[in-house]
């Protein structure tokens, strides 16, 4: 299978990239590295340094003979996208490349429209790439569990049986998204919704969960080939933050009560799920939603794990909440499909947690503490002091690397 990786510099557009290549897809990536662009802004960097995406690639074909084709441009240009799948020839699309952060869009008015325009023009240029080039490509989007908030009720997977009057009628899921990032994922979902009905497409949009972890078989067969590792308040997730606290010897900062409760996944699991979600492809005209994640914490939960695991003097401490978010509510997502597809999961227990904290040891100079407070209040509508500058724009070129084949037999 030919897959084109959208985002393929990214914390998990990496790590899919080599994840693809070792099991025997013929892989490209695509990318305009506006992830680095925004550390450059907040003054922020990587816990772990990270080589260069043409250095990564390099390495990687070095280390298992294995090449990955390069494309560098921005999907708001459909130019861009259309050159690389002319050229490329996917079979299939993973789409990673998004401004992934709900703190960032949160941050003010530009950066909201930012995160807006780049998310849902950029997937809007992707379906009509597939449906203008070649409409059986099998698109495979990043969605996020927040897009359905947290209803009283439980949350079922992308489609829910509505009884109304007397007529009965499946429907998408109600969504409640929690911030301008969220909300950008929604339109994605309706859009890609529409084109399925519309164009005959077939898509899946996974609904991710909040994921921990930094490393896969494939990024520990070199240093050059890790990815990044976010700790920081904008776009450092949960649990990944809480240990590198906890090493540093700081608080683990829970906003709020710490009764939110969300959806978890190892990095490991992602990897699987999207291979999983490309060897299972919909039929064409199908618009199908998994719900990726494999459990389910409060942030409490995840704290006093991470105290436990790690021992020592680590104190749990709850800051106002910044966000607008219910601080304790019911939660119960399905997540069962995948599973049904073969997934075996990988849970968060103390060796897990352990394994992580190891990781983070060995780069515990390079912490930075003064990233890690929260900087982005939900309920301001004017610029907080949290940018340096505004998001650079993305570079307009398009380039493929040479296609040198395999070194040894796939």
């Amino acid at each position: 299978m030919r897959t084109l990786v959208l985002g393929g510099d990214g914390y998990l557009g990496w790590p899919m990239a080599l994840h693809l290549s070792a099991r025997g897809f013929e892989v490209g990536v695509l990318d305009n590295y506006a992830r680095r662009e925004y550390d450059t802004e907040l003054g922020t960097r990587s816990l772990v340094p990270i080589k260069s995406l043409e250095d990564r690639i390099e390495r990687w074909r070095q280390v298992s003979g294995y090449s990955i084709d390069l494309f560098e441009g921005d999907l708001s240009k459909p130019e861009i996208l259309r050159k690389a799948v002319a050229e490329f020839k996917p079979d299939s699309i993973v789409h990673f490349a998004e401004q992934r952060s709900a703190p960032f869009s949160m941050i003010d008015q530009k950066h909201a429209i930012y995160t807006q325009v780049n998310n849902v023009v950029g997937t809007l240029n992707v379906l009509f790439t597939i449906g203008q080039h070649d409409p059986s490509i099998h698109l495979v989007k990043l969605g996020t569990m927040g897009e359905y908030g947290t209803p009283n009720i439980d949350i079922e997977e992308g489609f829910i049986e509505i009884n109304h009057k007397g007529r009965t009628d499946r429907l998408p899921f109600p969504k409640q998204p929690g911030s301008f990032y969220h909300l950008s994922k929604v339109h994605d979902s309706h859009n890609i919704e529409f084109t399925c009905r519309a164009w005959n497409l077939r898509a899946t949009d996974l609904n991710q969960g909040i994921v921990y972890g930094q490393a896969t078989p494939e990024t520990m067969q070199h240093p050059d080939l890790v990815t990044r590792f976010d700790y920081d308040a904008v776009f450092g997730t949960v649990l990944n933050r809480f240990v590198v606290q906890a090493v540093a010897g700081m608080p683990l900062t829970v906003y709020g009560k710490g009764g939110q409760t969300r959806g978890m996944l190892n990095i490991l699991d992602t990897m699987a799920c999207v291979e999983l979600a490309l060897k299972n492809p919909p039929p064409a005209g199908e618009f199908r939603v998994f719900n990726q994640f494999t459990e389910s914490f409060s942030i409490n939960q995840m704290a006093q794990m991470v105290k436990d695991a790690l021992g020592g003097d680590a104190r749990i401490e709850h800051l106002e909440d910044p966000r607008v978010e219910k601080q304790e509510h019911y939660y119960n997502a399905a997540h069962t499909k995948l599973v049904d597809l073969g997934l075996r999961p990988h849970l968060l227990d103390a060796k897990v947690i352990q394994s992580l904290a190891s990781f983070v040891k060995k780069h515990r100079d390079d912490i930075d503490p003064s990233v890690m407070l929260p900087n982005v209040n939900w309920r301001l509508r004017s610029e907080q002091p949290v940018s340096r500058r505004p998001p650079a724009s993305a570079k307009a070129k398009v380039k493929a690397k040479p296609k040198a084949r395999a070194a040894r037999a796939r």
